[in-house]
């Protein structure tokens, strides 16, 4: 039985926090990753053919049906030897595409449902005042979309952070990585994991907060008839 020792939870400290850099970029590049690839995804299925729209949600369905693990081996083993492919990419590379691509689905879907809250008179009321497509998205819809979906995002962005030591299944030098390889040299899992925990939730509780703070913020800033007074206004000015 491995009992706890403080000086090796000290001496491990410095170690799984040299990883602590890689964990966090490794978040906040799959977090990006996502969030543009989610209005593919958003655009894939907004194309006018039914066919074509099933297989994007096939796709969509399977991506999110699969174990991530299964995932990132596949792009990190597989990709390497399969013939047509034949590509062998760095492992944090395979971590972004594999986390990125798999929460991406997850967000396109937030990202539509967001679009189908905005009501059907701001729809037509841009279409009336003879909105670009350009003028349409920016000053009207996505003003109105967005708000709704930043609870969700920010849930997304902290089960990320709190998913991306998976990567270390493919040797992403991240925290768990760092733990585990203390682990394995001194014989003693313990105290490393006890930091990685600990360093898990110092950073996922303050982010909640954050996140709950802006979308007060911006819920406050939200009104849909100043969105569309204000665009309304600056539309009549360019008409003239």
């Amino acid at each position: 039985m491995n009992n706890w020792k403080w000086e090796t939870f000290f001496e491990a400290l410095p170690i799984v926090l040299k990883g602590l850099g890689i964990t966090v970029g490794l978040t906040f590049a799959c977090f990006a990753f996502a969030l543009i690839f989610g209005f593919v995804w958003v655009i894939l299925r907004s194309v006018p053919s039914k066919y074509f729209t099933w297989i994007v949600t096939w796709i969509m369905e399977f991506i999110r049906s699969t174990p991530l693990l299964v995932q990132l081996f596949f792009i990190f083993y597989a990709l390497p030897v399969l013939p047509v492919v034949g590509v062998t990419l760095e492992p944090f590379t395979c971590a972004v595409l594999g986390i990125g691509i798999h929460y991406s689905t997850y967000i396109g879907e937030i990202y539509r449902a967001g679009i189908e809250s905005v009501d059907k008179g701001q729809w037509e009321a841009s279409v009336a005042l003879n909105f670009s497509t350009l003028d349409k998205w920016k000053k009207i819809i996505l003003p109105q979309a967005i708000p709704p979906t930043i609870p969700m995002l920010g849930n997304y962005f902290i089960i990320m952070f709190k998913e991306v030591p998976i990567a270390s299944t493919i040797s992403v030098g991240g925290i768990l990585y760092m733990a585990n390889s203390y682990g394995a040299l001194n014989f003693a899992y313990l105290e490393p994991l006890t930091i990685v925990g600990i360093i898990f939730l110092t950073l996922s509780y303050p982010s909640s907060i954050l996140i709950k703070k802006l979308e007060v913020k911006m819920n406050t800033r939200f009104d849909k008839n100043a969105l569309l007074k204000k665009a309304r206004k600056k539309n009549l000015k360019v008409s003239i």
